[in-house]
């Protein structure tokens, strides 16, 4: 009783009761996450793959918060733009970004100054997916596996020409490391994207590319090219009997892209842990797996510090990439 009667004496009372109102009422709010509708800025045009997995993946976390996720497709400067939109918006968890490989990870690589901190400024939720290119050859070009391209390439070097997604893009970063573990120079030939890459390479107008695993594993199929080696650290399901880079012969080659939430730094950790939990039930939902699989997309749904481990470590690897290759974009 004493006791009660000194913290009284000294006013300390009332302010601890206050403090614990406060503190009430911060848990309560966070609780109530989310209490409007909460934007995901997609940094790419609308009907895209970045615009699909967000869609398929956001419709069921609405479904799960009871709440509305509104797609807001921001394109432009390769994902700069909407990307930066978010990293300026509050950080009260109702501006969210789907985030990919070439904003988050190779954009930090490639350009001499971005308007964010790759790094510092977005709080991880969660790797969304990943998904590996084909390694993709016309029909005239005379091989027949990884390795008869690699043992081409070193007999006439510079020769052989690479169609890509464009300079700087993802699948022009898994070229580059895949040229240099290989020991090989090809003509890289930029395009503007993956599709009209293919394409090229389906008319014989350049001699391979690393294409997207669903529109290469058609092509493939349909015998207009032939597919050598995926990019990624296992087999992907649309080619099961094309081998992974490393077992074709390159031992510790990895190449995959991927999607990811991430949110403005300093969000609140209860709304990133409310955000997590119902993406990762989403992403465990068998007929969302089923839709990207059609597409060659694995889900994945990683704990934020995981994340976040992975995506500095991607971009350290492509850094070192970009240097030894002088590859600069302003």
């Amino acid at each position: 009783m004493f006791d009660l009667l000194k913290v009284a004496a000294h006013g300390l009372f009332p302010r601890l009761l206050m403090g614990a109102a406060a503190l009430l009422g911060a848990t309560a709010a966070q609780a109530a996450y989310p209490e409007r509708p909460v934007r995901v800025i997609v940094p790419f045009a609308a009907g895209g793959g970045a615009d699909i997995v967000a869609r398929l993946v956001f419709k069921g976390v609405g479904e799960q918060l009871g709440q509305s996720f509104i797609i807001d497709n921001r394109g432009g400067a390769g994902g700069i733009i909407g990307t930066d939109a978010v990293a300026k918006a509050d950080p009260d968890g109702y501006t969210l970004l789907l985030g990919q490989s070439g904003p988050n990870a190779i954009n930090p690589a490639v350009y001499s100054k971005l308007p964010y901190d790759a790094r510092k400024d977005f709080a991880p939720i969660t790797q969304l997916t990943s998904y590996p290119y084909v390694v993709a050859v016309k029909n005239k070009l005379p091989v027949a596996n990884l390795r008869e391209l690699i043992e081409l390439a070193k007999r006439e070097p510079g020769t052989l020409t690479l169609s890509t997604a464009g300079q700087g893009s993802s699948s022009h970063l898994a070229v580059e490391l895949f040229t240099r573990q290989a020991g090989i120079s090809v003509i890289p030939v930029p395009y503007k994207g993956a599709g009209p890459a293919l394409l090229d390479v389906v008319g014989g107008v350049v001699d391979m590319t690393f294409g997207d695993a669903a529109s290469a594993s058609k092509q493939a199929e349909a015998g207009n090219v032939k597919a050598l080696a995926v990019t990624g650290s296992r087999r992907s399901p649309l080619l099961p009997n094309v081998p992974t880079v490393q077992e074709a012969g390159l031992p510790g080659y990895e190449a995959s892209a991927w999607h990811a939430v991430l949110a403005p730094s300093g969000t609140p950790q209860p709304v990133i842990q409310t955000l997590h939990a119902a993406i990762v039930k989403v992403l465990s939902d068998p007929q969302l797996k089923a839709r990207l699989a059609q597409d060659g997309i694995e889900t994945v749904g990683s704990q934020p510090a995981d994340f976040q481990r992975a995506l500095e470590t991607e971009i350290d690897k492509w850094k070192k990439v970009v240097d030894e290759a002088g590859i600069k974009l302003e």
